[in-house]
């Protein structure tokens, strides 16, 4: 079965071009969209900097430049995606640089200590939309995780409702959840600012859901441990989203283990279920 990871990043935890390939031949994997991430120092977790080595003078702890890179070395093997910050007023123009010299197919990852629903980012949002990429956001709820310094926890986004405002805003876009602070909105049990990886039963009411069935260009990234997690909490409900949604969720991984496909094969899901998750929604979002 042809399978495409929709969420991965350039020297990640440990993993230079040359292991990437080897773990993406060892998963099945046939393509992957190795994505940027673009922050202000201040706004990023300095404990990232062991995940991927820093860059000098590198404006954020992913750049552009690293998963331009893996593409000029392995151009079959990636698909580019690219985040400028969008409330930079370069922002746009550095986008379109990107597409028009470099090939450019995916937004992101958008990960960011703003407001989802700020203007300047529909600005951007709208420009994606218009050129075809696809929109990844990242959300992350500020709750005590016990840490003191440098910041007790690291919100992104701004919340499911700023998210959720962003997408009907943007109707020509299609975006992808992901991340603690989208999948914990699986279940309606108000767990979502209290645990990053919350536990239980899947219960009615979850925002991710209503956000499914009312808005068609919302899409879900099944990436790390968060993806993973709102699934395997409650496995029967999993099966049921899965089915329901088929269409519009995506496998991803932002690592290199096989827990999301191992878990996704055991789940009994037709074939032409897993065919979608695994590389068709992928491929209607960016056409290879």
């Amino acid at each position: 079965m042809r399978i495409i990871d929709v969420h991965n990043h350039p020297d990640w935890h440990g993993h230079n071009l040359e292991r990437f390939l080897a773990n993406m031949d060892q998963m099945g994997i046939e393509r992957t969209w190795i994505l940027s991430w673009e922050a202000p120092a201040d706004e990023y977790d300095p404990t990232y900097n062991y995940c991927c080595p820093p860059e000098e003078g590198a404006f954020g702890p992913i750049s552009f430049m690293r998963g331009l890179s893996y593409i000029q070395r392995a151009p079959d093997r990636f698909v580019l995606g690219y985040a400028p910050d969008p409330r930079r007023p370069e922002a746009i123009d550095k986008l379109r640089a990107g597409i028009e010299i470099y090939g450019v197919r995916v937004y992101g990852e958008l990960k960011l200590r703003m407001m989802y629903d700020n203007p300047d980012a529909l600005r951007m949002y709208r420009y994606c939309g218009k050129m075809g990429l696809p929109v990844t956001v990242h959300i992350d709820y500020e709750f005590d995780t016990g840490r003191k310094y440098p910041r007790p926890n690291y919100w992104y986004g701004g919340g499911i409702e700023a998210f959720e405002r962003a997408v009907k805003a943007c109707p020509e876009t299609s975006f992808l959840g992901h991340a603690p602070g989208f999948w914990a909105h699986i279940s309606g049990d108000g767990q979502f600012d209290k645990a990053a990886y919350p536990q239980g039963k899947v219960m009615p009411g979850g925002k991710v859901v209503e956000m499914l069935r009312a808005c068609p260009n919302l899409y879900c990234d099944l990436s790390a441990g968060s993806g993973c997690n709102a699934l395997k909490r409650d496995p029967e409900h999993a099966r049921e989203f899965l089915l329901e949604f088929q269409d519009r969720v995506c496998y991803g991984r932002d690592y290199f283990d096989n827990e999301h496909q191992a878990f996704l094969n055991s789940l009994g899901l037709p074939e032409e279920a897993l065919t979608k998750i695994y590389s068709g929604n992928a491929l209607r979002l960016v056409p290879l």
